[in-house]
């Protein structure tokens, strides 16, 4: 027999040998690192440092369809182990926010939607929550119990509410973004959406829901939020993700980074003096605006440093007669403000909703912009704007004598006293109060002196008697 066999057997089996040791080695590790140790509501592994935890506390939210003065169906049963899950069915235990489907916008006290609003942004609603532990994302997972598909966007944020020192910068990066979809299905679900790496650690995620496509209120149990103590290597995974983020179709990445352009491109001077702009200098000044009026803000950032005529075009101030800022929250600031100011001179419908909060707008910046721009305001959104305070009512009710429209939906800090300066208003003809901490002394002047009122929301105005 040839000597070459019995090399091949020795060989053989040392090989053999060798993978026994290595699967004895990996299962002994798998085992180590399956280990969990539980402290409160959350767990880690003491080898990989990570975190399992359910949300602390509900911060700030939109809207729910239950009570101030109740826990059933408010956003406060987000926080916490689960409650029903994973029972599916219609539970007061659970969080459910004011509307669905589309009834809500076809009603006659509806308003009209803002044009420039990109399609992109489709959220209707949010809530934020926070968590024990800061952690570098790896994993949120969204206990669905009744109709659920209505979470388009889980958001993560820099800054640690329960930090003593207020943060040098807060930043807000998209963990995961979806448009709406019908889900066929109303039974409960664990939903898993797979999320990418940030480069810091956070314990306060922000969901934002769209209600439109289903057939029933969504509900929602509880919020899981899993991470690393140590920043995590970036992984092929990751990347893939972090390269679809630049396509088109996502969400609002590159819109939000363009709110930053807001604050410098609209202002660079350092444009080119050519001879010619094309078949631009053959075309009326009023076909160019028409043409511009279909672009998004950002994109009027962008065409603003082709040349002198385009913009000369994009700092018009027809081109901002309806200004919809709502889907920039996350970035706008007082600068930004400031560099919209003088494009703004004749703006008619104003949406600051989400806007401001955490600092990022003053009450200086809000009232010196309202007093540049609020002459012409027929229409002001400021739902869930959380910088509001008595001045900034008051700046409105002297600077915008012509509003006819005026939402302060959840803004739950203004003081009962604020409300006042609404009676002030007397043009008003929609007013939405909805989660406000306005009284009935209050409501009274300003049914009194606004006469031309037809639309009046007082839903969860626990300080106004039935």
């Amino acid at each position: 027999m040839s000597p070459v066999f019995p090399m091949l057997t020795v060989l053989t089996m040392f090989y053999y040998m060798c993978l026994r040791r290595r699967a004895r080695t990996a299962t002994r590790g798998d085992m180590m690192n399956s280990h969990r140790t539980i402290v409160s509501n959350s767990r880690t592994s003491p080898l990989n440092a990570e975190v399992v935890q359910y949300a602390k506390e509900v911060v700030d939210f939109s809207s729910h369809y239950g009570s101030e003065n109740s826990m059933s169906y408010t956003m406060w049963n987000l926080a916490g182990v689960p409650n029903v899950f994973p029972s599916s069915g219609d539970f007061t235990q659970t969080a459910v926010f004011r509307t669905y489907g589309t009834w809500w916008d076809q009603c006659p006290s509806a308003s009209l939607p803002f044009r420039r609003t990109p399609s992109s942004f489709q959220s209707q609603d949010y809530v934020e929550l926070t968590f024990e532990q800061q952690v570098y994302p790896t994993a949120v997972h969204v206990l669905e119990t009744y109709h659920p598909g209505a979470v388009i966007r889980i958001l993560a944020c820099s800054a640690n509410p329960y930090s003593p020192n207020p943060p040098a910068e807060v930043r807000w990066e998209i963990l995961w973004s979806e448009r709406p979809m019908k889900v066929n299905a109303s039974q409960a679900r664990q939903f898993k959406p797979c999320i990418k790496q940030i480069n810091f650690p956070t314990n306060l995620i922000r969901l934002e829901v769209n209600s439109s496509l289903l057939d029933y209120y969504t509900e929602l149990d509880a919020v899981v939020l899993h991470g690393t103590k140590d920043k995590p290597l970036l992984s092929l995974k990751t990347a893939l993700v972090d390269m679809n983020d630049l396509e088109d179709d996502d969400y609002e990445e590159k819109d939000g980074c363009e709110m930053d352009a807001l604050n410098k491109k609209f202002s660079s001077a350092a444009l080119g003096d050519g001879p010619h702009n094309g078949y631009f200098d053959k075309l009326p000044y009023e076909l160019i605006q028409l043409i511009l009026n279909h672009l998004s803000l950002p994109d009027l950032c962008r065409l603003a440093q082709t040349c002198r005529l385009l913009h000369q075009h994009c700092c018009d101030p027809l081109q901002y007669i309806h200004l919809n800022l709502q889907p920039y929250w996350a970035r706008l600031d007082d600068t930004s403000l400031e560099f919209l100011q003088a494009r703004c001179v004749l703006v008619q419908w104003l949406n600051l909703s989400w806007t401001g909060n955490r600092g990022f707008i003053s009450v200086s910046g809000f009232s010196r912009f309202l007093k540049v721009c609020g002459s012409e305001l027929v229409r002001l959104e400021l739902s869930c704007s959380h910088f509001l305070n008595d001045t900034c009512l008051e700046v409105i009710s002297e600077m915008c004598p012509n509003l006819q429209d005026l939402n302060l939906s959840s803004c739950d800090k203004l003081p009962p006293q604020a409300f006042g300066h609404i009676a002030k208003l007397c043009s008003l003809k929609r007013l939405v109060l909805y989660r406000t901490k306005v009284e009935q002394t209050a409501l009274l002047s300003i049914l009194n002196f606004c006469a031309e009122l037809q639309h009046l929301s007082l839903g969860s105005c626990v300080m106004v008697s039935t």
